[in-house]
């Protein structure tokens, strides 16, 4: 009987075949739910809140973001919120969006937390880039908040209190979202 190996070779060209195929995507070849609670993957859920079809609700002590529909029904996402104290509570409305967004440390940020001063003059967006792939920039009053909606390449945070006040997403999530959301989008952060 004849013993049949697999080559490293043929399995990343065999995996790389049925990625361009489409018979599935990059980010599913690669895991982006790693590490992710099952318990904080999407899901569409009844919603019995007040908002109105449209609105992005965070329940930040349950790290839920509810994208409210219509009929009594939402799209629930895990989500990862900030430090104790740190964190945004209030209503806002989406100012700007960015795709592979650039992030610089605001100076509040690099004082509690002196190890983010070599990242003053910013990252570039892209995968090392802790905002992830999308970004959703919360405003009041026309004012940025400097708090955001965005990715993470850490899907294991989802569910926690780690950030330093931005609620995060796994990067698929934050895609749906963003692709969903217009600006003006209300937020309210409870």
């Amino acid at each position: 009987m004849e013993e049949h190996h697999i080559a490293r070779r043929g399995l990343v060209l065999g995996s790389l075949a049925l990625m361009v195929s489409g018979c599935t995507s990059i980010s599913s070849a690669f895991g982006p739910r790693l590490g992710l609670n099952p318990r904080y993957r999407r899901q569409h859920v009844r919603y019995d809140g007040n908002e109105p079809a449209g609105t992005i609700v965070v329940d930040t002590s349950q790290r839920f973001l509810y994208a409210v529909e219509t009929d009594g029904w939402a799209t629930r996402y895990g989500v990862g919120v900030g430090e104790q104290g740190l964190s945004f509570k209030g209503t806002a409305t989406v100012g700007r969006k960015a795709d592979w967004p650039s992030w610089t440390p605001t100076a509040s940020m690099m004082k509690r937390k002196p190890r983010l001063v070599k990242y003053a003059g910013g990252v570039p967006g892209g995968l090392n880039n802790p905002l992830g792939a999308r970004a959703l920039y919360l405003y009041q009053d026309g004012r940025d908040t400097h708090f955001r909606i965005h990715g993470t390449n850490e899907p294991w945070t989802i569910g926690t209190a780690v950030s330093n006040g931005c609620i995060r997403m796994i990067n698929d999530d934050v895609i749906d979202l963003y692709d969903r959301t217009p600006l003006g989008t209300t937020v309210v952060v409870v």
